[in-house]
């Protein structure tokens, strides 16, 4: 008889969810890169761009490619088939008290 507990195709693996880490990195960086675009351009830095805002103008996509990836990771989570999540839950049950499994 085995005993194990149930696995619902509800449960949500977002752990390493690669979309939250894009996500993140284009957040920090978005800012970074706007925050540099609105407080510290110089007219150096305009002439050279040939009069745009490079910075300012990178920054802002960059944090709507952030907000894009967090709400695709929100709305649409990772989701386990409910046979795999029963083949590993007997995978575990099955060799946790065999210390010669591998």
């Amino acid at each position: 008889m085995s005993v194990h507990k149930q696995t619902t195709s509800t449960g949500r693996v977002s752990l390493f969810d690669l979309r939250w880490i894009i996500a993140l990195l284009f957040g920090i960086y978005g800012v970074v890169v706007t925050v540099m675009g609105i407080g510290f351009t110089s007219q150096a830095d305009l002439d050279k761009a040939g009069g745009i805002n490079a910075n300012l103008w990178t920054g802002i996509p960059m944090l709507v490619v952030a907000v894009l990836f967090a709400l695709w990771a929100q709305l649409r989570p990772v989701r386990i088939p409910p046979s795999a999540a029963e083949d590993t839950a007997d995978a575990a049950s099955s060799t946790a008290g065999d210390p010669f499994s591998s």
